[in-house]
């Protein structure tokens, strides 16, 4: 009896252990960067374990490597005939499975027959055919980052040359452009800005409708695009879903102050291979409210969104992916003898179709659907003042795009994009019984887009990348033809030097071009019809030095020329249209009449010194020094709204181990930024004393720059990894010191004084994350 219980203790004990040390299975697929094709028999190395750990690729492309201790870790994966790949930061959780999707390059030899080897480093671009101003971010620095609560635009403000002008809002500025030439991608295709409360003609909004649960890895572009990107002038998120598991059921429930999430994967059929992933968000304030609980006072907020993807692999070479997304956001306010009602809601859904044609060759088309509507009623009852807006867009795309791999030297790219724009737009404010109709219009147009681009490995250390774009919008026939090159040189093991130039495009709102300027008591044609597409010509110089694996230091320079700007009539009597332009603009659409007259330029240099997270640590500082000009009407250069000068961002955080067996984390992130203050048109004081409103001074605009902003913010959270769950805890401090930061100025009538309005003080988030 006594060695009975001897070994039942034993084997309690041992049990106990195990179940203290859990473990999980790293999966994924190793493809050729070009061809798309698997690659098979790579080898995936755990490097960060000691000993090593690994697994090779099978006919498929596809590895699977077991019992891999929780924690963060790094992967080498190599081939014969392929450069390496180095992943970092990959985070080993006990609730989930991790699927590693890896592209290899394939090398060739040099003239003396000896092959040359480069290696795909951490932080560099998903795609190819990006030379400069771009890297990759993953679906973990999106949750890590302080203050980026899960979204990527708020993320992106941690990278060189992002800034912002709102607290408020995750619109971001880019090297001092406006918000609005921004490109949202998402699986290949344009799609409209997916934030919650987004207005018309904005490229961000309050709270990102895009979900951590869904996203993959993704790129983020500030300049000198590649050729298949459009319709853009300042910056593009190309943003990827993942795929879900295609052999085992996975959940995710999330709760915190912006919302519940619930997230659901798995595989589609017995056979294996097809897999579903969905999501679902709904706020977290709605559902007080529901409950009875109102915690907003005179004002309420409602927001919920959604997205899946389904990903359906054949026998014949191709594979079909349907995904969607969409959300719904309304806000009321009710105070003061003032009602409004805003309302911004936004879906879409795509049908990719991937169809490997040879070894060398592989076509995708996809057929798309987008649509938003945005409306804002306002009632202000003393003053017998109403305004009506009503803005619905959509947009029905078809595109195809061909690859083709000649050799490993060269990969020539083209494909084409049809939109059929359908569009229903009123705008229209009632003044003492006096009615003024601004836009009241309803119809359809298209735009037309096309591209060719050739990436060609010159030799072993050179690469070029170039193409052209090609854009015509059916509205008013404005056309455009737009040159790219890009060129990286590694002229050292540890360091190359980059180049990269373009032309680039982007139409107005289609509610710019049909606003009607006399509108009282009747209608009248659309006046900005004939605007032409705006353009930015792009040049950007980089260097990159790699001192080791998990450092960087990167530094740019760029010069930004833009023209064709929508700026006033020359007949314009109204001082803020003499002196402005749309260039300042960041979001809605013009009632005035508008000229293509205007031009812009903007210019800086960037720096950016980064560490991945390694040994439990990560460092990031970037550093931006700016100038952004435009010219208005009167033939003036001013500064431009958002010419801030300078950003500079610093964070760091540190993980530390903790529990018996080291298996649960516990996490410590912090960022501070500085950066030069709101632009704004000073307010003539005296003016403003004898109108009894503000009255701003136009001759001077934006020549005054508010405060220095400043803001520091702090997040902290502790995972607990056990056998089969993984859960978080967390808490951002956003804006920790709760430092009032300025935002903008106005005339208090009362007082008879300039009074500044400031951003948001100190807003905890705290969130749990369940995976199971």
């Amino acid at each position: 009896m006594r060695n009975i219980m001897i070994i039942l203790i034993a084997l309690a004990v041992f049990s106990s252990a195990y179940a203290q040390q859990p473990t999980q299975i790293v999966k994924g697929r190793v493809i050729d960067a070009e061809s798309q094709l698997p690659v098979i028999g790579a080898n995936v190395v755990i490097t960060s374990l000691n000993p090593i750990m690994g697994g090779a690729t099978n006919v498929d492309g596809d590895f699977r490597i077991e019992n891999v201790p929780v924690g963060r870790h790094a992967f080498k994966i190599s081939s014969m005939g392929y450069d390496d790949a180095f992943l970092q930061e990959i985070n080993v959780g006990s609730g989930k499975e991790v699927e590693l999707n890896i592209k290899l390059r394939e090398s060739f030899k040099a003239l003396n027959e000896v092959v040359i080897k480069a290696q795909k480093e951490h932080g560099a671009p998903l795609n190819d055919m990006v030379s400069v101003s771009g890297r990759s971010f993953t679906v973990d620095q999106t949750k890590r980052f302080a203050a980026s609560v899960n979204d990527p635009a708020r993320m992106a403000l941690s990278f060189a040359g992002v800034a912002t002008n709102d607290d408020g809002s995750n619109q971001i500025i880019i090297r001092g452009n406006s918000p609005k030439g921004m490109l949202w991608r998402m699986e290949g295709v344009e799609i409209p800005n997916p934030n919650h409360f987004g207005e018309e003609g904005s490229s961000g909004g309050g709270i990102s409708a895009l979900s951590a649960n869904v996203l993959g890895n993704s790129d983020f572009l500030t300049g000198a695009f590649p050729a298949e990107y459009g319709n853009a002038t300042s910056g593009v998120f190309d943003l990827k879903l993942r795929k879900g598991n295609n052999e085992k059921r996975e959940y995710a429930l999330q709760a915190g102050v912006l919302g519940l999430d619930f997230a659901a994967e798995g595989p589609i059929g017995a056979k294996g291979g097809a897999s579903y992933l969905a999501n679902y968000r709904y706020s977290t304030l709605s559902i007080l409210s529901k409950l009875g609980l109102e915690v907003s006072g005179d004002a309420t907020t409602d927001f919920q969104d959604g997205a899946f993807k389904i990903h359906v692999p054949s026998d014949d070479n191709s594979v079909v992916t349907v995904w969607g997304m969409g959300g719904i956001s309304t806000s009321k306010e009710n105070s003061g003898g003032e009602k409004e009602m805003f309302t911004s809601n936004r879906g879409m859904l795509g049908i990719n179709y991937l169809r490997y044609v040879n070894k060398k060759t592989y076509v995708e088309s996809i057929i798309s659907y987008a649509g938003t509507s945005v409306s804002d009623d306002t009632d202000v009852a003393e003053k017998q003042i109403s305004y009506r807006q009503s803005f619905i867009n959509q947009t029905l795309r078809i595109s195809s795009m061909l690859n083709y791999k000649h050799n490993a030297r060269n990969t020539f790219r083209a494909g084409f994009i049809i939109n059929h724009l359908d569009f229903n737009l009123f705008d229209r404010n009632n003044e003492n019984g006096s009615f003024h109709t601004y836009l009241d219009q309803k119809g359809n147009t298209q735009l037309f887009q096309g591209y060719a681009q050739l990436k060609s490995r010159i030799s072993p250390t050179v690469t070029v990348n170039a193409g052209v774009h090609s854009m015509l919008l059916g509205l008013n026939n404005q056309f455009s033809l737009e040159p790219r090159l890009g060129l990286k040189w590694a002229v050292a093991p540890k360091s190359t030097v980059s180049f990269g130039a373009g032309l680039h495009s982007k139409t107005e709102y289609i509610s710019t071009y049909f606003a009607q300027v006399n509108g009282e008591n009747g209608k009248t044609a659309p006046v900005n019809k004939d605007l032409k597409l705006m353009k930015s010509a792009h040049f950007v110089a980089g260097y990159e030095f790699r001192p080791a694996a998990s450092w960087r230091f990167l530094t740019e320079a760029y010069y930004q020329h833009h023209y064709n700007v929508p700026i006033s009539s020359p007949n314009t009597t109204k001082p803020y249209l003499l002196h402005n332009s749309q260039i300042n603009e960041i979001s809605g659409f013009t009632t005035d009449s508008l000229m293509s007259d205007g031009k812009g330029r903007s210019y800086g240099v960037e720096l950016t010194i980064e560490k991945s997270l390694t040994g439990g640590i990560y460092l990031m500082s970037t550093t931006s020094l700016y100038q952004a000009k435009y010219t208005g009407r009167d033939g003036i250069e001013r500064d431009s709204r958002f010419n801030g000068r300078f950003v500079q961002n610093v964070l760091a955080g540190k993980e530390w181990k903790v529990g018996k067996n080291k298996t649960n984390v516990f996490a410590a992130n912090i960022k501070m930024l500085a950066a030069g203050g709101n632009r704004v048109t000073p307010i003539d004081l005296e003016k403003s004393k004898q109108t009894g409103k503000t009255e701003l001074d136009w001759t001077r605009a934006y020549s005054q720059q508010l405060p220095t902003y400043f803001r520091s913010d702090v997040r902290v959270s502790y995972t607990k990894n056990r056998k089969r769950t993984a859960s978080t805890i967390s808490l951002d401090l956003q804006n920790a010191t709760n430092r009032l930061n300025a935002f903008e100025q106005h005339y208090d009538s009362k007082d008879q004084v300039i009074r500044t309005t400031t951003q948001t003080g100190l807003i905890p988030v705290l969130n749990y994350r369940l995976e199971f």
